[in-house]
């Protein structure tokens, strides 16, 4: 591994990027009414330099997502617009109080994520049933504005619906999964043209367990065809203790959105990363990154046949969030260790980039925007 790097500055004129690959943003609680977001041009061999005006002030503590114009971002409260300039400088345009259209008038936005066409927002938030459960809230993007307007609410809500959902490659539905007292459900949404998700009851089995386990399964990651990847961890099934690492199934949906599994526990690969933060799937759907307490391992993803080993742990540090560019960068954030992490990876190849880790102060999401 790399030296870490401290945060580079951005005063000197000669670390332009003429022809940045990705854009990426890290918002940075460095204290009350003091938060900010850091802006990084991304070479082609990954390498990071920091976007002229960087940090810029925005209060951003709970989560970032992107269409590829504008930024999003949460305080849990509210959610507020960014334009993004040509050379990657924000500025905040809109913002819209989206904990006001919780029916129990508490909760509020968790995790926002956007479709794959990028014309509809989502926000995982607190609201149904006195705030314990979990909904999905949908907001239309006004592409010439980047301001956001309510649209809706899936109206369906679980204590399982609390993490975001992943889009499959035609759009048309969207999974997640989770378990709650030992209940392991793989759930599923599906998408209307104008961005409205309905729950479905999916429902697919759990992969076929040890005699005497089961399986907790966790998170989502969908291909641009019509896989998904799901970890789930296996327990015993009379000490109710962890009776493994995390594994990794894969699934497939049929045209009508219902999932079906040929994975096992004798086929399916084990992770190292302790306890799974989230999966994110590669732009060519052959990769999976999964990151956890333990850090950050990629997979070979291969469709409807099982998942296999690549490059082991590339981090030791916890990894909360990571992003895809496209052009074979993945990049991560570590909020225990301060840590913004970029990797060249290519199904034959991997390494970390030159400079790679960064120092940031209290890195708490972050959001990569491949140029177009």
């Amino acid at each position: 591994m790399a030296a870490q790097a401290a945060l580079p500055q951005a005063d000197s004129s000669d670390q332009t990027i003429s022809s940045p690959v990705a854009f990426v943003y890290v918002a940075s609680a460095r204290g009350r009414d003091n938060n900010e977001i850091y802006a990084f041009a991304a070479a082609l061999d990954g390498k990071l330099t920091p976007v002229s005006g960087s940090p810029f002030v925005g209060d951003v503590t709970s989560s970032m997502t992107a269409n590829g114009k504008y930024i999003f971002g949460t305080n849990g409260v509210s959610i507020y617009s960014f334009s993004m300039a040509s050379d990657g400088a924000l500025k905040k345009i809109a913002e819209i109080n989206a904990q006001q259209f919780n029916e129990y008038d508490c909760g509020g936005p968790v995790a926002l994520f956007v479709d794959r066409t990028g014309t509809t927002l989502y926000d995982e938030d607190y609201d149904g049933n006195e705030c314990a459960n979990t909904d999905y809230q949908f907001f239309n993007i006004d592409d010439t504005t980047g301001q956001v307007s309510y649209a809706g609410a899936t109206g369906a809500s679980s204590v399982w619906f609390n993490v975001p959902v992943s889009f499959t490659g035609n759009n048309a539905y969207a999974y997640g999964s989770a378990s709650y007292d030992y209940k392991p459900v793989v759930f599923g949404f599906k998408r209307t043209n104008e961005g409205k998700l309905t729950y479905m009851k999916v429902n697919p089995p759990m992969p076929a367990a040890q005699k005497g386990d089961f399986y907790d399964p966790y998170g989502a990651a969908a291909d641009s065809s019509d896989h998904v990847a799901i970890s789930v961890v296996p327990f015993n099934g009379s000490t109710g203790q962890q009776a493994g690492p995390p594994q990794l199934a894969t699934y497939t949906a049929d045209g009508s959105g219902h999932l079906s599994t040929t994975s096992t526990y004798s086929n399916m690969p084990k992770a190292a990363v302790k306890n799974v933060t989230d999966l994110w799937m590669s732009p060519s759907g052959k990769l999976l990154a999964v990151g956890g307490t333990a850090g950050l391992e990629v997979f070979h993803f291969n469709g409807s046949n099982p998942i296999t080993h690549y490059t082991g742990l590339l981090s030791t540090n916890q990894i909360d969030q990571f992003f895809w560019d496209n052009s074979n960068h993945l990049y991560a954030i570590s909020r225990s260790a301060g840590k913004l992490f970029v990797f060249n990876i290519t199904p034959t190849s991997f390494s970390q980039a030159p400079g790679s880790p960064y120092l940031i102060t209290n890195p708490q999401s972050m959001i990569v925007v491949p140029e177009q």
